[in-house]
């Protein structure tokens, strides 16, 4: 039986400061204004380097690896959204990708639109899109909104709507990046169920991105563990996870950002000089079960203790944009009250986090008598990531900072 899929020495190569050619019509207008305004920087960059593997027919297929490791790329490269560098890809079977929120979909038109689109797109004739047009719309429960343009749906309605046409227009090759993170829990379950029917029953074929193990090694029987561009190892999904695990199980520094060369969008007389994110223990790797530790670092140009200060640290989803934890120093267990050194360290501790894998961005604030005086945006960024054996819980990624409340505290260092 031939592969599905073969991809041979694949390669993607950017040159850094250099706009990427894009097929599409939108992207290459927009790409010829902004030429004019870039410099040709020549630097190059290999998103991808040398990747080869099969994918045979029913198969589904986890694709695995630290951030930056070359998933999303390789993904763009099968969906024909941008072309390899480098090698050969042969796909044998019509191809629905969901890469992000409202993949393939028009904005001006309606979800009712959208769906005959898309399955115009994937080769469908009309009857067939309307034999399955009740069980999309069932599925992806938006029938109220139906003839709305889709630019008036929310996020977690363009990816059920997506995802639902994705998978009921009967593609031979569906490919699903971290989209799916953006819906809330019940969804997610219910997309997770999809996927395990079109490949058990139905014979399809999956390509599945996501930092979630645990639905990587449920959904797929072998995984594909890429490293810094390059395949580091293809096999049984459980061996890769651990090998992924094993290599990520050495504690390395925390990274922080040189906040000088980011953008302070209000400094005073007050200035962040330095944001690290670390685990109880000072490692930069973070597993949903640890406690942050949030190192703040500032200068001033007081020569006398500062009073009446505030922190508020912000914590995003980088895969929903949602504020996930609101740390605030008028708040926590321990306040800042009394006086603060003109320059110094302050140390933000929480107790365990129990957030989902992926990345997060930190915003952070600092105030006198309420009036912000620095306040820096994506300050500091870090990865959580789960521990098969610790993972007993189920976190809605959805969530708003209401709805996740845990216990902190400030003290000056």
């Amino acid at each position: 039986m031939k592969p599905i899929i073969s991809i041979e020495n694949v390669g993607k190569k950017y040159r850094v400061g250099v706009s990427e050619p894009y097929v599409s019509l939108r992207d290459t207008i927009a790409n010829t204004f902004h030429r004019s305004k870039e410099k040709a920087a020549r630097e190059e960059f290999w998103a991808l380097q040398d990747v080869s593997f099969d994918v045979m027919p029913g198969e589904s297929i986890g694709i695995i690896g630290r951030n930056g490791a070359g998933k999303s790329t390789l993904l763009k490269i099968l969906s024909q959204i941008t072309p390899p560098t480098t090698g050969s890809i042969t796909m044998r079977g019509r191809v629905a990708s969901l890469l992000e929120v409202g993949t393939g979909f028009h904005q001006e038109l309606t979800g009712r639109e959208n769906i005959f689109l898309n399955g115009a797109i994937l080769g469908m004739s009309q009857a067939e899109i309307k034999s399955k047009f009740d069980e999309i719309i069932d599925f992806a429960g938006v029938e109220k909104f139906l003839d709305l343009p889709v630019k008036r749906y929310s996020s977690g309605m363009s990816v059920r709507l997506a995802f639902a046409v994705a998978a009921h227009l009967e593609p031979e090759i569906l490919i699903v990046d971290e989209v799916l993170a953006v819906g809330d829990s019940e969804f997610q379950k219910k997309c997770l169920d999809k996927m395990e029917q079109v490949t058990r029953q139905d014979g399809r074929t999956i390509l599945f991105v996501s930092h979630n193990l645990i639905t990587v090694q449920t959904l797929c029987k072998r995984a594909v563990l890429l490293e810094k561009g390059t395949v580091k190892k293809v096999g049984e999904t459980s061996k890769i996870i651990d090998t992924y695990l094993n290599e990520r199980s050495a504690p390395r520094t925390a990274s922080s950002k040189a906040l000088h060369m980011l953008n302070h969008e209000n400094p005073g007389d007050i200035r962040f000089s330095n944001i690290q994110v670390t685990n109880q223990k000072g490692s930069g790797d973070i597993f949903s079960n640890d406690t942050l530790k949030i190192h703040l670092k500032y200068d001033s140009n007081f020569t006398t203790p500062i009073t009446d200060a505030r922190i508020v640290v912000s914590v995003f989803s980088e895969t929903t944009n949602q504020i996930v934890l609101r740390l605030d120093s008028d708040v926590a267990a321990t306040t800042l009250n009394g006086k603060l050194k003109p320059a110094g360290e302050i140390i933000c501790e929480t107790d365990t986090i129990n957030l989902m894998e992926g990345s997060y961005f930190a915003d952070v604030d600092f105030l006198i008598q309420g009036t912000s005086v620095d306040f820096v945006k994506s300050a500091a960024q870090f990865d959580v990531e789960t521990r098969i054996k610790d993972y007993d819980y189920q976190i809605n990624p959805d969530r708003t900072v209401s709805d996740h409340v845990i216990k902190y505290s400030f003290k000056q260092k």
